[in-house]
């Protein structure tokens, strides 16, 4: 791999910095009985918890809400529908390996899931593999950036050294959002249109 543009990387246990776009209108965080509840700036509420088994058909749900871009650029490659099989893979989880945290809408029933982000845990490498989803109409109010903070947060807790994801090259909003966030940004030799993001951590 060859490194493409380096960026900063805040040193170790420094919180993220928020995005340019967000430094004014972060979403409010309070703890909640089941996690967090979370308040957007046009003072919407959302629910941040963890994953749970029973959250099968909200994200079967949420993906049909994706559109057909979002879907490629969340799973790198076109899917008409998200199999239960691979629903149900998803929000059950392995504790020991994955985190996964979910923005749950409960203004609604049933409660919709308008958010998701995930890490995969390399011990042999020490590191992490992560993803981030936020349904279209719930993106530009911080909380990808508040997702991505619980992750590192995670991974941080785990001992990790690094943090990591592909991003593919045309999604600009993402790369940029990471940009922002201090991942450092690497070409691909044998898969230009995807780029490899890093956080030291």
């Amino acid at each position: 791999m060859i490194p493409a543009i380096d960026f900063y990387a805040p040193s170790r246990f420094a919180p993220l910095p928020p995005r340019s776009s967000e430094r004014f209108a972060r979403p409010r965080v309070a703890p909640a009985a089941n996690g967090e509840q979370v308040r957007t700036q046009n003072d919407r509420e959302l629910l941040l918890r963890p994953i749970e088994p029973g959250d099968v058909a909200a994200m079967q749900r949420c993906f049909i809400r994706l559109s057909p871009e979002d879907i490629r650029r969340r799973f790198l490659h076109a899917m008409s529908e998200l199999p239960a099989p691979m629903a149900q893979r998803l929000c059950r989880i392995d504790p020991a390996f994955e985190t996964a945290y979910v923005l749950m809408d409960e203004s609604v029933q049933p409660a919709e899931m308008r958010g998701v982000g995930r890490i995969y845990v390399d011990e042999a490498a020490d590191a992490a593999e992560f993803s981030v989803l936020v349904e279209h109409d719930w993106c530009r109010l911080g909380l990808g950036a508040l997702l991505m903070q619980r992750l590192v947060e995670d991974c941080r807790r785990r001992g990790l050294a690094e943090l990591w994801g592909y991003v593919l090259q045309e999604n600009r909003p993402m790369l940029d959002f990471c940009h922002e966030l201090g991942f450092v940004q690497r070409t691909i030799r044998d898969d230009p249109g995807t780029a490899l993001i890093t956080l030291k951590l």
